[in-house]
């Protein structure tokens, strides 16, 4: 038996860097490896300390300085995820879809609480990849992931708007969406217009720097990184910070808000009451880091041609989220810009992204002292911009030509992730899709009464002219056979009055049914039997079979009355009333 468990969990624990063949790493590959690596820390590190600023509160008591968590969240979980991933080219670190949620549970469990959820988190996407359930988080109905996406993207540019025009860090908008949005407005004579310039400068960077890059032969060259140090260096040298209150990461979070060293060990409060009291959000950050990891992986695999390991893949991710909360961190996922990024650079193998790793803390040992001078409008501008690219914008304009059903999904979900937040939406919009789901199978499950005059699909299901003798009914059930298509099963085979000797069910259009249509199927058969008649199965699937068979449904219904085809059913059913 151990055996056995030992070899299900290497076969759902393959790291691709220790199983891709040797030929993979050739010197030419390694070379671009490395160079695409270079290229995506570039673009990570302004979006790793944009992200931890946009996440984390000032004046949370961190275990280390603020902007310092998201850039070594982006070193830990990006050099573990890359050495234990399911996927060739996956860059993991902290994303946008995470500051709503980390703000929230901060606002309810203190920054411990956040670390303690995060560790949680790790145990449950593990569990999850060495379980095999890496498949079924694809399942997950597209409305539903389209439009808390879209939810998370509207909440961070509504977030960030106070950063954007200047607001002091005071000054703290309430927590209900509208309201922050009236006080937003209420809050306009106070803004400062040098940050809002300095931000509205990086924005336009933003914009027109990937359109242009070409012209000046600096296509390698991030907006993101241009834009930040272009609006710092302005700060520094019209001298912003101190004398016209443009606020900065040093006059917000200190000098030393990137020190150069490692940072220490560090351990929550951990109690049976906390753990309980932390199980949602856990399961929280597990579902959307999963959701976000297994897409990044998805796409990843189309532009590299390649197919990624989704149960490695969790137990990756979730072995990051473990390690990351004892340095400070903050969650980790697959982030889908900068995996996009890598692959375009060329990446092929992991080493790409344990370069980008390895670069940052370079980064992080060498150049530290100069983060003080980033201005946090710009870093709101490079958020807004991440938003927006965020954002299923597209799905939004075209509701109109979408299924009702996954138009009411997909907004419900959307709105819910912008008015309560995460968990609720896609609680919500999970529960909203099932039930449409449901309608829509229900609506195209049919149940019709079969004539002489039929002509069903095989030769040896052929109904047309065959004699269906008086006192025999046969109905054809075409569809999935399930709770919600059990009533109009009930409502269609006992609406004849008075009951048929012997009624012929035809199933071979039945793929699979629940315990619900079998039960209702059971109600039918004592019906029957009551009266005195038989109830014959026509050609059912396996997995209707089986069921019948683990319920004792096929002893109460008789074997004899299970039948391969519509012709055994027929002549199954002259017996009944030859035997009557």
């Amino acid at each position: 038996m151990n055996d056995t468990l030992l070899s299900s969990l290497k076969r759902r624990f393959r790291p691709r860097l220790f199983t891709l063949p040797r030929a993979a790493f050739g010197k030419g590959q390694l070379l671009t490896d490395g160079l695409a690596g270079i290229t995506v820390a570039l673009i990570a590190l302004p979006l790793a300390l944009a992200l931890a600023v946009a996440s984390i509160p000032p004046g949370v008591a961190t275990p280390i300085p603020i902007p310092a968590i998201g850039i070594f969240t982006a070193i830990i979980g990006g050099f573990l995820v890359s050495l234990l991933g399911g996927s060739r080219v996956q860059i993991s670190g902290p994303t946008a879809a995470f500051v709503t949620v980390i703000l929230l549970i901060i606002d309810r469990h203190g920054y411990d609480g956040l670390l303690l959820a995060t560790l949680m988190a790790g145990a449950i996407l593990v569990v999850m990849g060495l379980s095999g359930l890496g498949t079924l988080i694809k399942f997950i109905p597209y409305p539903v992931t389209s439009g808390f996406t879209t939810g998370i993207a509207i909440a961070i540019i509504v977030g960030q708007l106070p950063s954007f025009i200047g607001l002091p860090a005071e000054a703290v908008p309430p927590r209900e969406f509208f309201e922050k949005i009236a006080w937003l407005f209420a809050q306009l004579p106070a803004l400062n217009w040098r940050t809002l310039g300095v931000a509205l400068g990086a924005a336009a960077i933003l914009f027109f720097w990937p359109r242009h890059a070409a012209r000046f032969k600096a296509a390698w060259l991030p907006a993101a990184i241009l834009a930040i140090a272009v609006a710092a260096l302005v700060v520094a040298l019209l001298d912003w910070g101190n004398s016209a209150g443009v606020a900065t990461i040093g006059s917000r979070f200190g000098a030393d808000a990137l020190p150069r060293e490692l940072p220490a060990l560090t351990w929550p409060q951990v109690s049976l009451a906390r753990i309980g009291e932390l199980m949602g959000p856990a399961i929280t950050i597990a579902l959307l880091g999963a959701i976000e990891s297994l897409l990044s992986a998805v796409v990843a695999d189309g532009l590299a041609n390649d197919r990624h390991d989704s149960n490695t893949e969790l137990v990756a991710q979730g072995i990051a989220n473990l390690v990351c909360p004892f340095f400070g961190g903050i969650p980790v996922t697959g982030a889908i810009a900068r995996t996009s990024a890598n692959v375009k650079a060329g990446a092929r193998t992991p080493v790409a992204g344990i370069v980008h790793a390895l670069v940052l803390l370079l980064v992080v040992l060498f150049f530290a002292p100069l983060a003080r001078y980033v201005p946090i409008g710009a870093i709101a501008a490079v958020l807004i911009f991440v938003a927006l690219r965020m954002g299923n914008w597209h799905e939004l304009t075209r509701l109109g030509k979408m299924p009702r059903s996954d138009a009411l999904v997909l907004l419900t979900t959307c709105s819910l992730t912008v008015i309560f937040d995460l968990v609720v939406a896609v609680q919500v919009g999970v529960l909203l899709a099932g039930v449409l789901f449901i309608k829509r199978m229900a609506e195209t499950t049919e149940i019709s009464r079969v004539t002489a005059r039929d002509e069903l699909e095989t030769p040896e299901q052929i109904a047309h002219g065959k004699d269906i003798p008086e006192g025999v009914v046969a109905y054809r059930i075409f569809g999935p056979f399930f709770f919600g298509a059990a009533e109009k099963m009930e409502n269609a085979l006992l609406s004849s009055s008075p009951l048929p000797r012997v009624l012929i069910l035809r199933m071979q259009l039945v793929p699979a049914m629940d315990a619900t249509a079998l039960n209702a199927l059971e109600s039918i058969v004592e019906r029957m039997q009551a009266t005195g008649g038989q109830v014959v199965l026509s050609g059912p699937h396996r997995q209707p079979l089986e069921m019948m068979r683990k319920a004792g449904f096929l002893e109460k219904l008789g074997r004899q009355n299970i039948r391969p085809h519509f012709d055994a059913a027929l002549t199954r059913a002259n017996e009944c009333l030859t035997a009557k």
